[in-house]
This record gives C-alpha cells, sequence and structure tokens, in this order.
C-alpha cells in the first residue's frame, strides 16, 4: 500500500498530533537540565519547574507597587489592541473585497494599488504610525490595520471573482441590482472566507502588535517581554510566549468553530 493512502486511526492521529509538543518538551527538559548541571546560575534556560512557578505566581500575585495582576492587566490591554485592529480590517476588507470582485470599474481603479500596498513591510511604517498618531493606543491599532488589510482585500476580493458567474446572471435575470447581488449572492458566499482569511491574519497580526508593544508602550504582552529581558528574566518570558501561543490557539480554535457551526456548508478545510 502507498504511504498517500494511508489513513491513521483516530487515536493513532491524536498520538501523531501530540508527539511534536512532547518532544519539544522533552527536548527543553534534557537542555535545561544540562546546563544547569554546569551552571546552576544559569537563566538561559530555566527548568520546567521553575517556569511552572513563575508562571503561577505571575497569575496569581498582585503587584506590590500597584496592588493590580500586571498579568491579566497585560492580557486585556493587547487583546483589545488586537480585536479593534483586526475587526476594522476585517470590515474594511469585507468592503473593499466585494467592492473590487464585483464591479469592474473598481477592480481596474483600486486592485493594482491595493497590489502595491501588500508589497510595503508594515514593521518599516511603524516610525511613520508614531510621528503621525503618536504613542499612545491608535497607532498600535492602526499598525495591525495596516499590515493586515491588505492581504484581507486581495484574498475577499479573488473569493468574490470565484463566485460562480451562473449566479450572478441568475441574480440579475430576476431583477436583482447590484446591491442585492452583493447581499444576497456574494455576501453568503465570502463569509466563510473572511473568518478563514482573518485567522490566516492572526499570526502577522500578533506581530504586529507585539513589536508596537515593545517599542512604544506600559501595558500589554509584549511590553512585558522586552521589559524583562534586560534582566535575563526567562522564566518570565517563556511564561508570556506560551502564553501568546495559547490565546493565538484558542482564537483560532473559535474562528474555526464559528465558521463550522454557521457556515456548515463550505469546504471542509475551513
Amino acid at each position: 500500500m502507498r504511504l498517500i493512502n494511508i489513513k491513521p486511526s483516530r487515536p493513532l492521529a491524536v498520538f501523531l498530533m501530540l508527539l511534536p509538543f512532547a518532544a519539544v518538551v522533552v527536548a527543553y527538559a534534557i537542555g535545561s537540565e544540562i546546563r544547569l548541571a554546569a551552571n546552576p546560575s544559569d537563566k538561559l534556560l530555566p527548568a520546567p519547574s521553575t517556569v511552572w512557578d513563575t508562571a503561577v505566581r505571575l497569575i496569581t500575585e498582585a503587584d506590590r507597587r500597584s496592588g493590580r495582576i500586571l498579568f491579566w492587566h497585560d492580557t486585556w490591554a493587547s487583546l483589545q489592541r488586537l480585536a479593534l485592529g483586526i475587526g476594522i480590517s476585517a470590515f474594511i476588507g469585507l468592503v473593499f473585497g466585494l467592492a473590487i470582485g464585483l464591479l469592474p470599474l473598481m477592480r481596474s481603479f483600486l486592485a493594482q494599488f491595493v497590489a502595491v500596498l501588500s508589497m510595503i513591510p508594515p514593521l518599516a511604517l511603524l516610525p511613520i504610525l508614531f510621528i503621525v498618531f503618536g504613542l499612545g493606543e491608535l497607532s498600535k491599532v492602526v499598525l495591525i490595520v495596516v499590515g493586515t488589510l491588505p492581504f484581507l482585500i486581495r484574498d475577499l476580493s479573488q473569493r468574490v471573482i470565484e463566485v460562480p458567474q451562473e449566479m450572478i446572471v441568475k441574480a440579475q435575470t430576476l431583477g436583482a441590482s447590484s446591491w442585492v447581488i452583493a447581499l444576497r449572492v456574494a455576501l453568503p458566499q465570502l463569509m466563510p472566507r473572511l473568518i478563514l482569511a482573518v485567522r490566516l491574519s492572526l499570526g502577522p497580526a500578533w506581530l504586529f502588535l507585539i513589536a508596537a508593544e515593545a517599542i512604544a508602550s506600559d501595558l500589554g504582552l509584549g511590553y512585558r517581554i522586552f521589559l524583562v529581558r534586560r534582566y535575563l528574566a526567562m522564566d518570565v518570558i517563556l511564561t508570556y510566549v506560551i502564553w501568546i501561543t495559547l490565546l493565538a490557539f484558542l482564537i483560532d480554535w473559535a474562528l474555526r468553530w464559528l465558521s463550522r457551526r454557521f457556515f456548515p456548508w463550505a469546504e471542509e478545510g475551513l
């Protein structure tokens, strides 16, 4: 039997899924043990127990000066910025994706412009955004929008173009206007793709958020990571990195569930 025809059973699939994670944990534990055996004061690879104790302390203990648990305040601040940036990008991307995909005039007018914008490295614009919008919340949100919006527009407009032409012709035959075609024909086809596009843009969005928080912020997950790096507090950094990864996974899982719940007719990969 060829390898391409071998499908794992459910238990084997779960085992194979967990195996890389277990391998990373074991490799880290071995590396930490070797370094700490050579130098007990080594800070580069703290023991897993040290990382766990630090995580418990960060999650449960309040800051002495402010009286707040900074871990949760950092999380809330970053999630607010992320949600606002992604939400604005999704809305604008949906509107322009529909317009470019459905209207040939808009396609000729904006398609190449958006394509050129998507080539600009968003992080290169960060100093400009700080100058124009200041060092507050607005510049961080704008960076996420600037970094994710061109991709969303291009992806969604292409999906609209791929809507079967027969559906649009039938709608016009029944007397539907361009507005009705956009809302009743193209939009339902576009929503599952919008969720998928948002899922794909979450990785870059986290990158832009952490970069902005690291440079100009006094609260947030990225700010805290870059604040403690000067003390080589790898246990704190690893705790925050693991937490960011878990948050990203949970958001992605929620979006995937949303797609399956409300758009079960969409293709299986969404």
